[in-house]
């Protein structure tokens, strides 16, 4: 892969990293719910479960993907229901925590990584990436650059969802206004199935 090429990589898993999908309006959700440190975990639950996903997809996944879709259909079916699930519980949150409460809890690590798997954004940006990005004739080579390009843009695109939801507390602190922020985010969420059922 040219520089040219590695820098054109580079733009695109930022652009697809940092625009709003269902992983940055659940960080938005949690850093406004729950704070950045507690979001941390969340956040690198979303890089290296992606991380894992886009290596899968480079060594073959994809391949088996297209050849059974009754799986891919499965996958795609088992991900909105998922999802719905995750905007309801975000809509239906009416209060913040501080470090000392135990009654709501944010994603953890493996949830969020296991989420991936389920992610229709993720695996769209996953199979494009494959897709365009990777060299025939260096295939291994291929997968590890562009799984390298994801690596370092990913945390911090997330990180920016995250920080702005915690700057976003204070003003949210007025139950009222959390609890449409939190109906928003949910609606937002869920919305973000539309492109999978077209």
């Amino acid at each position: 892969m040219s520089l040219d090429g590695f820098l054109a990589l580079l733009v695109y898993a930022f652009v697809t990293s940092v625009t709003p999908g269902p992983n940055n309006f659940m960080l938005l959700a949690s850093g406004v719910n729950f704070g950045f440190v507690r979001t941390v975990p969340h956040m690198l639950g979303i890089c290296i479960g992606f991380l894992v996903l886009l290596l899968a997809v480079g060594f073959g996944l994809g391949a088996v993907l297209t050849a059974f879709p009754v799986l891919h259909t499965g996958l795609k079916i088992a991900g909105g229901v998922y999802l719905l699930y995750l905007a309801w519980k975000i809509a239906m949150s009416r209060s913040m925590t501080s470090k000392g409460e135990a009654t709501a809890m944010p994603m953890r690590f493996i949830d969020a990584a296991a989420f991936q798997w389920v992610n229709p954004k993720a695996w769209v940006m996953a199979i494009t990436a494959m897709a365009v990005y990777s060299d025939a004739d260096h295939p291994f080579l291929s997968v590890v650059l562009i799984s390298m390009a994801f690596a370092i843009v990913n945390l911090p695109s997330v990180s920016v969802w995250a920080g702005f939801g915690t700057a976003l507390r204070g003003f949210l602190s007025d139950p009222v206004r959390l609890k449409w922020f939190n109906i928003a985010m949910g609606v937002l969420l869920a919305a973000t199935l539309w492109p999978m059922l077209k």
